[in-house]
């Protein structure tokens, strides 16, 4: 029988190489993989993980992918310490970029600096709205945050599917589902000609600053890391931890939302059902790969960057399904979690006990005789 014994101390060394030894062991099941799919395996490694970036303009499309990753994994580490489990990165994302498109194509003839500004501030408060939701039902009835924030992922993909087939639709699209080009006031602004890098990396970046500075420099991010490592603890000592619960998810929805509106005023330009190829789900493995940690947490979201263009350019070059980036997303996590699993625990085996029947009394032997 197999049983999970406690180590006496965590290695703190080994919980920090825990997600290189994650990475080490998704890229030796993905060499398996591909032998089995008869794909010479050293070469689609070359293709996933360094074909992309092997000229300026794949690390140019590089930190195109890594802004809304980046942006939806920092906000989700700070929920993530203080043990607020929000799964709805992606529903943030997405009403992020709905409320943003509905302005923009309300300003699409305003000229002016003020355009951009107000069109980031509606995806902001998009992605809040729908984290203020969860936090609501969190705090007042007492839901699972897992469960509601979850379920409104759907919902908001619904909400955004009904938006381009319908008020927000372009009349001159073709009955593409697609809203019109937004203005050039609304859209964010170039950081290198030649390439798709816009500002938005720029405020994710600026992002990860400012989490850090919470998080590891003011009374409020202590308040917050308390209230995960010991919520009882953190009552004691007169922490508001409904004030904290709002803050946090709104703080988190509110960067998912800046990723989403980032996305179509950015690459995109335009409101189009596919916002998203699923960063906001990806964000969750960033962020336990990054181990909540700012500087992690960016090395980490390059890392899925790559990955989604790797998929990409192994569906191109090589004939294997997209669905492998997902794959191999999964496996990482898998990994990651395993690994998590042995630095805590030991594995012991111990043998099955066989029960053996009780001897039988001198009155028994009678009656049976």
């Amino acid at each position: 029988m197999i049983k999970l014994e406690p180590r006496g101390e965590r290695s703190a060394t080994m919980a920090y190489l825990s997600p290189v030894l994650a990475a080490l062991l998704t890229m030796l099941t993905g060499l398996l993989l591909f032998t089995l799919l008869n794909v010479d395996p050293v070469e689609a490694l070359i293709t996933i993980l360094y074909v992309p970036i092997s000229d300026t303009h794949g690390i140019a499309e590089l930190c195109v992918k890594t802004a809304p990753i980046l942006l939806c994994a920092i906000g989700l580490s700070v929920v993530f310490k203080a043990k607020i489990w929000n799964i709805g990165a992606e529903g943030q994302l997405l009403m992020g970029g709905l409320f943003g498109s509905y302005i923009a194509l309300q300003l699409i003839e305003a000229e002016g600096f003020w355009v951009l500004p107000i069109v980031l501030i509606a995806g902001i408060l998009g992605g809040m709205f729908w984290a203020g939701i969860a936090a609501i039902l969190k705090v007042r009835f007492h839901t699972n945050e897992i469960l509601t924030t979850i379920m409104m992922n759907y919902i908001a993909l619904n909400i955004l599917l009904w938006a381009v087939h319908g008020p927000l639709k372009d009349p001159e699209g073709f009955n593409f589902p697609e809203s019109a080009l937004f203005g050039d006031s609304a859209l964010l602004p170039v950081l290198i000609e030649g390439t798709r890098v816009h500002f938005g990396m720029a405020l994710a970046l600026l992002a990860v600053v400012a989490v850090w500075v919470l998080m590891s420099r003011s009374f409020y991010g202590f308040q917050i890391k308390v209230m995960g490592m010991d919520a009882g603890a953190a009552r004691l000592s007169g922490f508001k931890e409904k004030r904290l619960t709002y803050f946090a998810l709104l703080l988190s929805g509110g960067l998912a939302g800046l990723a989403g509106v980032g996305e179509v005023t950015g690459p995109i330009g335009q409101l189009i059902p596919q916002i998203s190829p699923g960063y906001g789900y990806a964000a969750i493995i960033v962020a336990f790969l990054g181990r909540l940690h700012p500087l992690g947490i960016l090395l980490a979201s390059l890392l899925m960057a790559l990955l989604y263009m790797g998929g990409e350019m192994a569906q191109i070059s090589l004939g294997l399904p997209l669905a492998l980036t997902g794959l191999f997303q999964g496996m990482l996590l898998f990994y990651l979690l395993a690994c998590d699993v042995l630095i805590s625990f030991r594995i012991r085996l111990k043998p099955r006990k066989v029960k053996t029947s009780a001897p039988l009394t001198p009155l028994a032997s009678e009656t049976r005789g």
